[in-house]
């Protein structure tokens, strides 16, 4: 298991190499990131033997008091700051952690980065600067391994910000398009406002902890919940820093009102939209917020409150979006959104386990719908769905594969979507007020109305004569769709219980104790009765066209406005930048350059320059003008005691 430390620094390594050698290899040194993620992954499966044949008496390991997993912690010092052995002197550690949650997450990121990677071997053929891609994607990668393992909260926070830069980089690799760059600006922008938050919760634990990690600020939180406050970290500070660090993870997993760059974020190569929402950016929020759930959960779980509430929120908004959305690529990412905000929801009503197992089936499954997605943008350079239909005769292993992918997601049983959902589900019922659940199956159905309308308009509708050329994927494009394909349909199945040979996923990961798989029997058939009818509701409108929409464009269209223009948050934001930000920032320049500038640091320069000039009279280099002073000084003089001696 400390072998674990080299799955990251193996992609670490490939992106400089590749920067540097890059154009001496073949391939523009592509193939040394995708060694390097197949090493990873392979040292992956690795650490998993290890970890499965580990106990608490193995050196390194224990029993964590807080999700009553084993965890096994491998520290090395990283820096001094201050002199060693001084009172104010810090040490500060670098380690990993290896944990179910740290050893699923190795798993779902090596894996479908590898995926990615490969794909991108045929969808960037040909691209000038592919060199240069596979260096950030590598270092992306290596990044949010970083992320994973990290056991203390200033580690996680660097690679946390390289993760920012990298999606950054990546969003705006065509930055010859003003619309990535645009993009690019507005993710890095808009992430940044979270990181704040999440900085300052982070230095507020230091401030109460005296330490980064991990371990030491649960210790401190379980301190203080058993004495109520009086030692350790008290309810507000906890409180405070776990909401902090809630902003952090809103940013990064976009949740309300930070969801506004993910479908601009659209803008970069589909490979890196596929990786982006399936195992790097946008599940670091829903992983920090799983990792500190003891900061989270603890006092009775205050802050989970605020966290179902976003979740909830930023699921349906962006479900009822998706419904309307007529770009391929923006319908999937705003699902994204929606998903991401059900695993918030989950965590919110203590569902860790449901929370995690849906966050792999989703990035499996969302990988799988990225790429099916290249593939039809790659031979039809269209990402409108109204301009496609009948791709399934051109395409039919990418709709075949797209199609499980959608269904997987639309919550169809058996397939992987469905078990999670349910879990998820099921959370909900039990922990939160009614109301959640039923907008959490509102969100169900329409989650499934959008995945249907995306399957069926570009691969079942009516063929279009433009499209007579296009092809399926190539064999590079196609393995990885394949293997994904795979994990789409059956992963779910981990999930339950298999008597006699396998407990189900939540024995292997869970907080507290160990979770037996649970299906509600009214939540799942009401959960299979709104998915069928969204996709039979979905078939009738989109592709026997049964009915229309002129009722709702009539009666409803206000509505229907406002959900086409996504709520007006970005305009609403554009609104503060142009109203409040601008103003301000013109009032702040007018007073660095009437006050600042020409009060306190022109103004007694001024004065001082005129003091010189004044003084300065005296000075004319003529002999007769320094007599006559001399000779005025001495009369002046003269008189002087002459007056104070008749005195």
């Amino acid at each position: 298991m400390e072998l674990a430390w080299l799955i990251p620094v193996l992609s670490f390594a490939a992106a400089p190499l590749i920067v540097v050698l890059g154009r001496l290899l073949p391939g523009n040194g592509s193939f040394l990131a995708i060694l390097a993620i197949g090493g990873g992954f392979g040292l992956f499966w690795l650490v998993f033997a290890g970890f499965l044949s580990a106990s608490p008496d193995t050196p390194g390991c224990f029993t964590s008091p807080d999700s009553g997993t084993l965890t096994c912690i491998y520290q090395r010092v990283w820096f001094h700051a201050g002199l060693p052995g001084l009172p104010d002197s810090v040490e500060l550690t670098w380690g990993i952690i290896i944990d179910p949650l740290s050893v699923a997450m190795l798993g779902l990121v090596t894996f479908v980065a590898l995926m990615v990677q490969v794909y991108s071997l045929g969808y960037m053929r040909g691209d000038p600067r592919i060199g240069w891609y596979f260096a950030v994607h590598a270092l992306f990668v290596a990044s949010m391994l970083t992320l994973v393992l990290a056991d203390n909260f200033l580690l996680l926070y660097a690679v946390w910000e390289l993760v920012g830069l990298c999606s950054y980089l990546l969003i705006g690799f065509w930055h010859e398009r003003p619309a990535a760059k645009e993009a690019a600006k507005k993710a890095f922008v808009v992430t940044r406002i979270g990181d704040v938050g999440m900085l300052i919760g982070i230095l507020l634990l230091w401030l109460n902890v005296g330490s980064f990690s991990m371990s030491d600020a649960f210790e401190q939180v379980r301190l203080g919940v058993a004495t109520n406050g009086a030692e350790g970290l008290s309810q507000g500070v906890t409180t405070a820093v776990a909401l902090l660090l809630f902003l952090g993870a809103m940013g990064k997993s976009a949740q309300f009102p930070f969801h506004v760059w993910l479908p601009d974020a659209m803008e970069g190569p589909t490979p890196v939209s596929a990786l982006i929402h399936a195992a790097t950016m946008v599940i670091a929020g829903v992983y920090l917020v799983a990792r500190a759930f003891p900061l989270f959960q603890a006092y009775d779980g205050d802050a989970l409150m605020v966290v179902a509430i976003i979740g909830l929120v930023t699921a349906l908004m962006a479900s009822t979006i998706a419904v309307v959305s007529v770009d391929l690529k923006r319908i999937l990412a705003y699902s994204t959104i929606s998903h991401l905000g059900l695993m918030m929801l989950s965590l919110g009503a203590f569902g860790y386990t449901a929370a995690i197992f849906h966050l792999l089936v989703h990035g499996f499954a969302k990988a799988l719908l990225f790429l099916g997605a290249g593939s039809v943008l790659h031979s039809t350079e269209q990402q409108d769905i109204r301009m496609m239909g009948g791709l399934r005769r051109a395409m039919p292993l990418t709709a075949f594969l797209f199609s499980v992918g959608a269904l997987s997601l639309g919550g169809i049983p058996i397939l992987s979507g469905f078990w999670s959902k349910d879990e998820i589900l099921t959370a909900v019922a039990g922990r939160l007020n009614p109301a959640f659940i039923i907008l959490a199956l509102l969100t169900v159905f329409l989650s499934a109305l959008y995945m249907a309308r995306a399957m069926f308009i570009p691969f079942f509708g009516s063929s279009r004569p433009e499209h007579q050329d296009v092809h399926d994927a190539p064999a590079s494009m196609a393995l990885p769709m394949v293997l994904l394909g795979v994990l789409a349909a059956g992963f779910g199945l981990l999930g339950l219980n298999w008597p006699g040979t396998y407990a189900g996923v939540g024995s292997f990961l869970f907080f507290g104790h160990k979770e037996a798989f649970h299906f509600t029997w009214w939540l799942g058939i009401l959960s299979i009765v709104l998915a069928v009818a969204a996709f039979v509701l979905a078939y009738l409108f989109y592709l026997r066209k049964s009915f229309g929409l002129e009722w709702a464009r009539t009666r409803v269209a206000w509505l229907l406005r406002i959900i086409e223009n996504k709520y007006y948050v970005d305009e609403g934001y554009q609104w503060v930048v142009d109203r409040v930000v601008m103003v301000f920032a013109s009032f702040i320049g007018l007073f660095d350059r009437v006050v600042i500038n020409d009060m306190a640091v022109n103004g007694p320069a001024d004065a001082v320059r005129r003091l010189g000039i004044t003084l300065r009279l005296h000075v004319t280099g003529r002999v007769y003008s320094y007599t006559l002073a001399m000779v005025l000084g001495t009369v002046a003089v003269s008189l002087f005691w002459w007056f104070r001696a008749v005195q």
